[in-house]
């Protein structure tokens, strides 16, 4: 056991995050993760911390409005520095681990403002549903879902489902986009769904979350194979 783990602990306990108690102590974050893992007081502390972040996130974006057209740049540079910032913070979560790697796969890489993902599996776009309002802290009036249907399928049958299975209400909806496809008929029995939010503020950051998210499972592997040796 380190000498200094009392010493750790007492600065975990005083509100310091994972980054900058490795930056005064020189200990990996995931072990400091591991030391923590399902301590009652940490995770009534990662909850808090949490709830600071998505405070202060919300007050950033009632902000964006007032200046948007204003010094864009600049403004999607804060936006950089802010993610690089919350990602530590909230980094242990499940719903912003689960939803980065939905986003990562399934999402829009095109487009420099649409925060969308597109899936025909229920489970993932509720995950990025609740993503979008609880870690992105986004009104529900600002997200919008639109279903892709074939020819056979039957709209209000197909917005029922989605209804149901994800969370989504009926005023989530735009209107559907219907397609002709290869075939009459397709296996595709409820359509897809797509869900997303106009934001190119967000999106800067969902993907700068993506790549830290990458580096820090290569660096904590890394370290654990040290650990093994």
């Amino acid at each position: 056991m380190r000498k200094d783990k009392d010493k750790i602990i007492e600065l975990r306990k005083t509100g310091k995050s994972y980054k900058e108690i490795e930056q005064v102590m020189g200990v990996p974050r995931s072990t400091l993760s591991a030391w923590f893992k399902g301590q009652a007081w940490s995770s009534d502390l990662v909850v808090s911390l949490r709830n600071k972040v998505r405070s202060d996130h919300i007050v950033r974006l009632q902000s964006l409005d007032k200046i948007r057209g204003l010094h864009l740049d600049r403004l999607y540079k804060q936006a950089e520095f802010e993610a690089v910032q919350e990602f530590d913070q909230i980094k242990n979560h499940p719903l912003f681990i689960s939803a980065l790697m939905i986003y990562w796969g399934e999402g829009d890489k095109a487009s420099p403002y649409r925060c969308s993902i597109a899936n025909t599996e229920p489970a993932m776009i509720k995950i990025f549903l609740l993503f979008l309002e609880n870690i992105c802290c986004m009104p529900r009036t600002k997200i919008k879902s639109w279903i892709l249907l074939y020819p056979d399928l039957n709209e209000e049958e197909c917005k029922k489902y989605w209804i149901e299975k994800s969370g989504l209400e009926y005023s989530d909806f735009n209107k559907s986009i219907v397609i002709q496809g290869r075939h009459k008929t397709n296996r595709v029995r409820y359509g897809v769904c797509n869900l997303g939010v106009s934001s190119a503020y967000l999106k800067r950051k969902i993907l700068i979350w993506i790549d830290l998210l990458a580096k820090d499972i290569v660096k904590e592997e890394i370290e654990n194979k040290k650990m093994r040796v």
